[in-house]
Formats: structure tokens, sequence, C-alpha cells
């Protein structure tokens, strides 16, 4: 890969991983819901003006924006509000890899292999440190409910990931901008109910620049150019020299809180991400040999 390319993919995980703390800032002038809404509807306009409907079955749209709308982001943007700091939401939500390894198994019909299964393993002794002082700890700054909040959104966003592989070949900038529109009306009916009108009139007259700032930071950073990037990295590299970028993902997330949001970093922490880095770092590596093996079939 070259240099250029490689911090083109380092820009997109820096985006993805310092963005829970853009979405906390985003938080103290939105309620939630209302905050998921208002990104996924700068997520699809003006975009689906200029980016051509996928070739796929309107179902497949559907499913896709309520699943990654409703069920990740609107999940993860309640449970960060006051249940979850954005350190661990962005180490938690990685578990969506596992979630998602376990549910192509179960429509495949395949077992874990051994390095599959010591990575989910060590990967599940990190959250299980994490629930812990969520249960123990009132100094966490992290609740129960917070977490089973975000490992909740990262089973809807391993849905997504099955409902995509099963849709086939797509350009994921245009299969997200158009599916966004799905996510709209859920987050925003939500959001009525659950927030309430007063709560959007307050929260659309008071908010700033930096609030709405943070709204298009999530569409456009985030979705437009995020995805747009990887996806073309994907088309020029093999994904195994391109994906494991996204193990930096949660570094950045827990760095970026510590050094903006003064997010504590104790050693149960740590130790907790440590658990879960090598768990996804050795299931990539059990990708990799599983990749290595396949032409020999």
């Amino acid at each position: 890969m070259p240099l250029s390319h490689f911090l083109l993919a380092l820009s997109v995980v820096f985006i993805w991983g310092t963005n829970f703390v853009v979405i906390k800032w985003g938080l103290a002038d939105f309620p939630p819901f209302l905050f998921a809404a208002l990104r996924f509807l700068l997520s699809a306009l003006p975009w689906i003006f200029f980016f051509r409907r996928p070739a796929v079955p309107w179902p497949y749209l559907a499913g896709f924006g309520t699943l990654i709308g409703v069920g990740q982001f609107g999940l993860l943007y309640w449970a960060m509000q006051r249940d979850i700091t954005p350190g661990l939401a962005s180490l938690v939500i990685q578990s969506q890899v596992f979630f998602t390894i376990l549910l192509s198994m179960a429509f495949s019909g395949e077992r874990l292999s051994r390095t599959q299964a010591a990575a989910l393993g060590l990967a599940a002794a990190g959250y299980a440190i994490v629930a812990w002082h969520g249960a123990a700890d009132r100094e966490a700054a992290l609740t129960l409910l917070g977490l089973a909040l975000v490992l909740a959104a990262a089973v809807c966003w391993a849905c997504a990931n099955v409902l995509v592989r099963r849709a086939g070949r797509l350009n994921m900038v245009s299969f997200t901008v158009w599916s966004s529109l799905f996510a709209i009306g859920p987050l925003t009916l939500l959001s009525l109910l659950t927030e309430g009108a007063p709560a959007w009139a307050s929260a659309l007259a008071q908010a700033g620049a930096g609030a709405w700032a943070s709204v298009l930071w999530q569409a456009v950073g985030n979705t437009i150019f995020g995805f747009g990037a990887w996806n073309w990295l994907l088309m020029r590299h093999p994904a195994a020299t391109v994906t494991p970028m996204a193990l930096l993902v949660p570094v950045f997330g827990m760095l970026a809180s510590a050094l903006l949001l003064a997010e504590a970093l104790p050693l149960w922490k740590l130790t907790a991400a440590g658990l879960v880095m090598a768990g996804l770092m050795l299931n990539f590596h059990a990708g990799r040999m599983a990749a290595a093996r396949a032409p020999q079939a």
C-alpha cells in the first residue's frame, strides 16, 4: 500500500475513532433520538441527488437503514447520553465483529475455529471486566444499562453486516445514502414519543454552530467521506491489508476521550481494552489463515 493510501486509511479510522467525542459534544445540545434523526437526514439529503440508487430490492435498503439508524446509532446515542463514556463506547461497539461472525455461522452452519474461539474468549473477558465495573464501581461513569445498550447496538450493526453480505457487491456510499432515508422516519417517531415536541423546540432553538457542526460531521465526515474512502481503498487493496487498520478505532476513541473530555483511563480500562484488542487481532489472524487456505480447497 502506498504511503498516500496508508495515510488515507489512517485518516478514516481517526475520524471514526474521534467521532465518539463529537457524538458526546452533540448530545450536550440534542436529545439522542433527535440527534440521530438529524444525522441520517443529512446523510440522505442532498446526497441522494448525487448517488444513483443501488440495484438492490427496497427491503434491503429499508432493513439496513432501520438496523443502522435505530438499532446501531439510536441505541448508541441513547447510551452515550449518560450511561457510558465515549472511550468505552468506542471499545464495546467493536463487539460487532464477533456478533457478525456468530450470526454468519448461524446461517451457514459453520463452526468456530479454535483461533476464533480463543479470540472470542479474550474479547469476552475484556467485556466482563467492563461489566463488573459497571455494576460495582459508582465512579466508573458506566452503568450496566449503558453496556447493554451498546452491546445491543453492536448486535444491530452485525445484523446489518449480514444483510449487506446477502445483498452482494455494492457501492456502499450509495447504499448508505439511500438506506438513510429509512432511518429518518422511525427515529423521528421515537424522538417524538420519548423526548417530545417541547424538547425538539428547545434543542433546535438553542443549538449553536458547534451543535450543528457535530450533526454535519456525523453525516459528511463519517458517512460520505468515511465510507467512500474506505471502500475506495478496499477496491484497490486486499481486505487483509485494509481492514486491520480498523483496530485503531477504539485506540483513537479512548485517547481522544481522555485528551478532550478528561475521561480517566484506570488500569481496569486499559486491561479490558488490551483483552478486546488482542481478541480482535487474533480474529483478523484467523481470517487471514482461512483466506490463505481457501484456494487449496
